[in-house]
């Protein structure tokens, strides 16, 4: 489990391949993984990475029920919850952290 934590935000909770998921987007390589600090001067790079993840995924998720319209199938209901909702309230936090030029800390 991953607790997000800053001076201007409520604790932002995620389970653990989510938040993993959500840090290897941002260039978090596996040493961030169990504790790490995201600086403001790198939260814009962290939000455009996230934004176009979330593009392609859902780019991928058209794509997939475009293929199953075409071959005359009806497309299939999307597993899960989207990259979009798992890294919105992600997103959030780290414009208003930025804004505030607090550091976002996680694992400590």
């Amino acid at each position: 489990m991953y607790k997000f934590k800053s001076k201007v935000t409520g604790d932002l909770i995620m389970l653990e391949p989510n938040g993993r998921q959500i840090l290897n987007i941002i260039g978090k390589d596996e040493s961030a993984a169990t504790q790490g600090i995201l600086l403001p001067e790198h939260m814009q790079a962290a939000i455009v990475a996230l934004e176009n993840a979330i593009a392609q995924d859902e780019a991928a998720r058209q794509a997939r029920a475009k293929q199953a319209q075409d071959q005359g199938e009806t497309p299939q209901r999307p597993e899960g919850i989207s990259l979009r909702l798992r890294a919105t309230p992600f997103i959030a936090m780290l414009k208003r952290c930025q804004q505030a030029d607090k550091e976002i800390v996680w694992g400590v």
